[in-house]
């Protein structure tokens, strides 16, 4: 067996850290109240951790919500004084995202109890098919993992840069604590849910590697045992029903978070384009680096997130595409042939997909629908606002 090389360690190791960062972040902050029974390998949901998170994430909203210092910068002060129609947006997202921090909170400790069962079988399979099953390295796991990761380190750093960089802040230490450790609880909590994602992906990637190499073992003369497909499609069919229940639990929770990061996105692009207009009243560092860099993180953390989900509904409909690979083999067992039709049966009447609230996938088609939305509504706002975009 060849060694793994210097970059595929550090992938890996990295993967890990971000993925054990996650959960202790998680733990510490109240937003996953499980413990890890270490002899029944199962998670346990914990009352004092449930109430520990319940208390810090109210306490946290109530203290960063008090004082309201909102008008902390002589820039936001111009802006909103030769341009009424920025507070109104701003004041309407800021509602948007208190909204949709508490309602993502309330919704994701009511869930808990169905969250946990939903981890310990996915635990369960790990550990009894999956681990025996593993035919090569997962690059993709490891990259969404790593990649997700660095958007929540990179939203971060973004709100710091924008609070602290502005020139003639009113900077509150305190507030500032606050606010930006509930934005990461958000993050945390959103984080959940693409782990989950990517997991399931991963799950259904072996899944595809081991019928590729059932097909190769028929084209090579070999005796494929039919209760191998067999095992195949129950694990197939458990994660398609686990990952329906998955998306049910988290569906609000992403509607949420992508309401509020197009709403975000839009204010950025419209307050960009007065500066832009304004240049030579504005710092060119602040109009130059700190509001475009916030919005090309805005744009990434949401494409990131839809593109996790389309890559493992792209990964499910490969199934059906391997299936039919068997198609093409002659001579096969009679009990085999009705397993493989089994199996495209199920994979025609059920598809790995993410249909949030029963109103619409999240894939790439939606994902460019929101971006051109972007686009129009902030043309829409600068035409409405059209006399007051330059400065006298």
């Amino acid at each position: 067996m060849v060694p793994p090389s210097r970059r595929t360690r550090f992938r890996r190791s990295l993967t890990h850290f971000t993925l054990r960062a996650t959960l202790y972040g998680s733990w510490v902050l109240g937003l996953f109240p499980f413990t890890f029974d270490s002899g029944k390998k199962q998670l346990h949901r914990s009352r004092w951790l449930l109430a520990y998170g319940v208390i810090l994430n109210i306490g946290l909203l109530i203290l960063s919500l008090l004082p309201v210092t909102d008008d902390h910068n002589m820039i936001k002060e111009e802006v909103f004084a030769r341009n009424p129609l920025v507070k109104q947006v701003e004041f309407l997202v800021e509602i948007i995202s208190l909204a949709s921090t508490v309602i993502i909170h309330l919704r994701t400790f009511w869930r808990s109890k169905e969250l946990v069962t939903i981890l310990n079988e996915l635990l369960r399979m790990e550990r009894r098919h999956f681990r025996r099953l593993t035919l090569g390295d997962c690059i993709e796991f490891d990259r969404n993992v790593i990649y997700k990761g660095l958007i929540i380190v990179l939203e971060i750093g973004s709100s710091l840069v924008i609070y602290f960089g502005i020139p003639d802040s009113k900077v509150v230490l305190r507030e500032a604590f606050c606010i930006y450790l509930v934005q990461l609880e958000v993050l945390l909590v959103v984080m959940h849910f693409h782990l989950a994602v990517i997991y399931v992906y991963r799950f259904v990637w072996i899944i595809n590697r081991q019928l590729l190499s059932l097909a190769n073992q028929l084209r090579s003369s070999k005796r494929v045992d039919p209760d191998e497909v067999l095992l195949l499609l129950q694990l197939y069919s458990r994660l398609v029903e686990l990952n329906d229940h998955i998306a049910s639990i988290y569906d609000v929770q992403m509607i949420l978070l992508m309401t509020t990061l197009v709403s975000a996105n839009i204010t950025i692009g419209y307050v960009l384009v007065i500066m832009l207009i304004n240049s030579n009243r504005f710092s060119i560092l602040v109009v130059i680096i700190f509001f475009p860099q916030a919005l090309i993180i805005n744009f990434w953390d949401l494409w990131q997130g839809i593109a996790t989900c389309n890559l493992a509904e792209s990964t499910g409909r490969k199934t059906s595409t391997i299936l039919k690979l068997f198609n093409d083999i002659r001579g096969m067992e009679k009990e085999l042939e009705q397993r493989i039709t089994q199996f495209t049966l199920f994979c025609n009447h059920r598809r790995l997909r993410y249909r949030h609230c029963g109103l619409f996938s999240i894939n790439n088609e939606i994902g460019f629908q929101m971006v051109v939305t972007n686009i129009l509504y902030v043309l829409f706002l600068v035409q409405f606002d059209y006399m007051n975009l330059k400065y006298e």
